[in-house]
């Protein structure tokens, strides 16, 4: 039997891979990622507070659009009550919208993820053309508000179609994070050559735990903990990434921030132990290392 085949990356298991350290010798790389989107008004693709399929209306429209009012600047705030650096997926459309947002962004120096013009749309329906100008549209607006041009990129939805790992590449872009397959990084083919896949989660993401699967903010904040328990000690073995997917509409809401800072001081009490870092710096340090030593280099 043929099954389709994406042709990207090989079968690696995470024991027979090489070992390396991350900076200082840290063996666990950690990050949280906090997506700053924009939607169409009563139009387009959107989530709803409900966690069921529901029309686009003022409602679901509101309810997101407090995350760039408010929930986003209770969680710099955060960031900066902790140290923390920040990186995030910006939808373009946000950025020119708001510009409060790219002025602190750019105060905070916090790294910009390409995530699409906004969640409004998916890349995945796009002929070829079409989403290459999608990318070119998105890194065009990121690079001139942020002054300097986004070297991630994760899709709204995360959502690729057959080319996407392709025209990324080729746009000039270092790293994804569409494919949640691994704790470590790898490198995937694309035809004009490779492109790292950072780890980036589908489980550990406040949007289908919180909205879709009904968890609270405390479930939440229990999965946070022992996900980085469990992967701080796995991190004996091998370097492992530790990342966190947010949205401000979502855990920026008090009593959920209020979770979310729980686990974030519980995780910052082993910080010695800890690169604290982005997914950009990850792409960097792994573009500098030797040959062999991450999977599909």
């Amino acid at each position: 039997m043929k099954l389709p085949r994406h042709g990207r990356y090989d079968y690696v298991p995470i024991h027979k891979r090489p070992t390396y350290d991350w900076p200082e010798g840290k063996r666990l790389a950690v990050f949280f990622c906090n997506n700053i989107e924009f939607f169409a008004f009563r139009a387009g693709l959107g989530s709803d507070s409900t966690g069921a399929p529901s029309d686009q209306n003022q409602r679901n429209y509101a309810w997101r659009d407090y995350g760039n009012r408010v929930g986003l600047w209770y969680y710099f705030d955060l960031l900066d009550e902790f140290g923390l650096p920040g990186a995030h997926n910006v939808n373009s459309a946000v950025l020119e919208e708001c510009p409060a947002i790219v002025e602190r962004m750019n105060a905070r120096g916090d790294e910009y993820v390409g995530h699409g013009r906004t969640n409004s749309e998916r890349q995945d329906v796009l002929w070829e053309e079409d989403e290459a100008r999608l990318i070119a549209e998105c890194t065009e607006v990121v690079t001139r508000l942020s002054g300097r041009p986004p070297t991630g990129w994760l899709g709204p939805y995360l959502a690729q179609t057959g080319v996407t790992l392709d025209l990324l590449k080729e746009a000039g872009y270092r790293y994804v994070m569409d494919w949640a397959l691994d704790d470590q990084p790898i490198w995937m083919t694309t035809r004009a050559g490779p492109i790292l896949s950072v780890p980036y989660p589908i489980e550990l993401n406040d949007s289908p735990s919180i909205v879709f699967r009904r968890h609270t903010g405390r479930q939440f904040e229990e999965m946070l903990i022992d996900q980085f328990d469990e992967m701080l000690e796995q991190s004996r073995k091998y370097p492992l990434v530790y990342s966190v997917a947010l949205h401000p509409f979502i855990v920026g809401q008090p009593f959920r921030l209020r979770a979310l800072r729980r686990a974030i001081r519980h995780i910052m009490e082993h910080s010695d132990a800890l690169w604290i870092t982005t997914p950009g710096e990850i792409a960097r340090y792994c573009e500098g290392l030797p040959k062999g030593i991450v999977p599909g280099s």
